[in-house]
């Protein structure tokens, strides 16, 4: 008897993890997320800066934002990029409500893919007790690889229904027909990916927004 439970639990426990993740993926209600109210009290927002022309890009987005909607913010940076770390600073020279967060790279310009293996997983590693102990509501990307270790575990936290946030990928400007390859990797793990341009918004990709500002 004390086998048949235990083949039960065996059986229904990843039937329901796969349920789940088909539910995350491929079963959003758009209607209802649609008929949502707007939002009226502050989100702690966690931003990602992907280095040189990916954090130009997100600052340049994070400046048109209202603080006091977006708050507290956190800046996740990679561990050897400094120069978006001083850009920050400036940005935020006048707020208090905002906290840098250093997390190890993927994989650095030139790795190789075999050493790269042990970063991601570091990466990985540091991802998920940034989420844990951070707890955001919104988490903003555009990439590169830094973005998808916390992507990919903040994926897994919903599946187990731990933390729900809300993860919006904007492409980066320069991608003005296809995919990057952080976005083609995100698309299933991402509750939103956004476009600059058109000839990227497929129909095929229901999750995909335009922006045409």
């Amino acid at each position: 008897m004390v086998l048949t439970y235990i083949h039960i639990i065996l059986i229904v426990c990843p039937l329901i993890i796969i349920l789940r993740i088909v539910f995350l993926i491929l079963m959003k209600d758009k209607k209802t997320s649609a008929k949502k109210k707007l939002r009226v009290t502050p989100a702690k927002t966690m931003i990602i800066l992907g280095s040189g022309g990916h954090t130009a890009e997100m600052l340049r987005i994070v400046k048109l934002m209202d603080y006091k909607m977006y708050t507290p913010r956190i800046y996740v940076s990679a561990s050897t990029d400094n120069i978006s770390i001083d850009k920050v600073k400036v940005i935020e020279e006048n707020q208090n409500d905002y906290k840098i967060i250093r997390i190890t790279r993927s994989r650095e310009v030139g790795q190789s893919y075999i050493s790269s293996v042990w970063t991601t997983l570091m990466a990985t590693l540091e991802a998920t007790s940034i989420l844990w102990s951070e707890k955001p509501e919104l988490l903003l990307c555009n990439g590169p690889g830094t973005c998808v270790p916390l992507c990919i575990v903040t994926f897994v936290f919903k599946i187990f229904y731990t933390l729900n946030i809300t993860t919006v990928f904007i492409e980066s400007y320069c991608r003005v027909k296809t995919f990057s390859l952080s976005a083609i990797i995100l698309y299933y793990f991402v509750d939103h990916i956004i476009v600059r341009w058109p000839f990227v918004n497929k129909s095929l990709y229901d999750k995909v927004f335009t922006c045409h500002n």
